[in-house]
């Protein structure tokens, strides 16, 4: 039985959650001694409690630090083809522990306002204690957010769509357009064609014929919640706006990159 096989197996019998927390264990002996000197030689970094940053991405303090600074910068190089980032709402739409948002007000300029948003109160608590000069928000898996009509003018959203059921894909779009101001700019990762190597014979049938193909059994939302993103499905559900760009990156040494897409909303 191969990984994928046993991960399916787990999940129709409701034990993935827990296989996800024996790997968070795993992860954190593994990566002890590396985190440790992370922390000798950062002392001064504010970092949230282990399982969100695992949840967040991997249980390493390097990769959530100083990866997340660096995927700050590759985000900012991508937005500044469509916006000159001057005074404005920037939003961080499923932000984590801030993994992202807290190197922004760093990179840009400081007449910018940033915002995050999180279905993860713990998340939420971290970052509202610890980034004060961020405005945070707890929200939940309903597509209700508490901003006013076209109050932000960059919204963001890495991984997050990959976790939700079509019908969350079609509300939340909704939702976060409604919030985006026109002619405001959209940011978006999703799972496309790359990973279509671990789709099961079933899956990919679906995928081919353009549905989004879930992984559910487990609480929606949550990293091992998955979806996967074909592009006959993106493009019915960015039907109302204008699609700038849509990036494919082929895979690189065993690592599956997932497909940018940029948006706009119609003035």
């Amino acid at each position: 039985m191969n990984k994928q096989q046993l991960s399916n197996t787990l999940r129709k019998l409701g034990f993935l959650h827990v296989a996800d927390k024996a790997r968070f264990y795993q992860q954190l002996v593994k990566n002890k001694k590396k985190n440790d000197r992370f922390l000798e030689n950062h002392p001064e970094v504010k970092l949230p409690p282990d399982y969100l940053i695992y949840e967040s991405h991997e249980m390493s303090y390097e990769k959530y630090y100083t990866g997340g600074e660096k995927t700050a910068q590759w985000l900012v190089d991508y937005l500044k083809r469509h916006s000159d980032l001057k005074n404005k709402n920037i939003l961080d739409w499923g932000c984590g522990p801030a993994r992202i948002i807290r190197h922004l007000p760093n990179i840009l300029p400081n007449d910018c306002s940033f915002y995050g948003s999180d279905y993860n109160p713990l998340s939420i608590d971290w970052n509202t204690k610890n980034l004060p000069h961020i405005h945070f928000n707890l929200n939940t898996l309903e597509a209700k957010l508490p901003y006013p009509d076209a109050h932000m003018d960059i919204i963001y959203s890495l991984s997050v769509f990959t976790h939700l059921s079509e019908r969350l894909h079609y509300e939340w779009f909704a939702e976060l357009l409604r919030v985006l101001s026109p002619g405001g700019i959209m940011f978006i990762t999703t799972s496309g064609n790359n990973y279509i190597p671990l789709l099961t014979d079933g899956e990919r049938k679906l995928y081919e014929q353009g549905a989004l193909v879930a992984r559910g059994q487990v609480k929606e939302g949550h990293r091992i919640y998955t979806t996967f993103h074909p592009l006959a499905f993106m493009k019915n559900l960015f039907s109302n706006v204008k699609i700038l760009e849509h990036i494919e990156t082929p895979p690189q040494d065993g690592w599956l990159p997932q497909d940018i897409w940029i948006v706009q909303k119609p003035l």
